[in-house]
């Protein structure tokens, strides 16, 4: 099935939109960034030039997803999470450089985290509501809080497995 783009979405030519996917009210897909099949955007999120999109996530609303950022397969990101591409942010800087970010398969971002670049996110990660990860996170693992630690075992589910509880 084609995918859907509401009226009020800005979605460059260049950009690749996969089978099946909906594209809501507001959002901005930029030039040459490619959204897998089946995936819901949702509304008011921003999807800068260059950022991949693999099959089945939902990217829910006021979500930021900047150039350099890889996003696997089911992937979930909770509504105003955030992520960045630069590592020394300066209004003018000649030597800028991405710094790419990558979020593994099956991986869920809580509401309002902020994802700082370089990092991966691994395989059926959660990162909780509000983290701020500023480092690697493993497969599997459940992180929380400023900067994000870790602080227990997910299983494929999200169902925490292995903490005394």
């Amino acid at each position: 099935m084609a995918p859907f783009i509401h009226s009020t979405a800005a979605v460059d030519p260049a950009a690749s939109i996969g089978e099946d996917s909906k594209i809501w009210i507001n959002v901005q897909v930029r030039e040459n960034a490619v959204i897998g099949p089946g995936c819901v955007i949702s509304k008011d999120v921003y999807i800068d030039h260059g950022v991949s999109v693999g099959a089945r996530c939902k990217i829910q609303n006021s979500v930021s997803i900047y150039h350099g950022v890889t996003i696997e397969d089911d992937v979930f990101v909770g509504p105003n999470a955030c992520f960045t591409n630069d590592k020394v942010p300066r209004a003018h800087n000649p030597d800028w450089r991405v710094t790419p970010t990558r979020v593994c398969a099956g991986a869920s971002i809580g509401a309002n985290a902020t994802i700082v670049c370089g990092v991966t996110i691994g395989e059926y990660a959660m990162v909780a509501a509000g983290a701020v990860v500023t480092r690697d996170v493993a497969p599997y693992a459940l992180v929380m809080g400023n900067p994000a630690r870790r602080v227990g075992t997910v299983n494929e589910t999200g169902e925490r497995v292995g903490d005394p509880s």
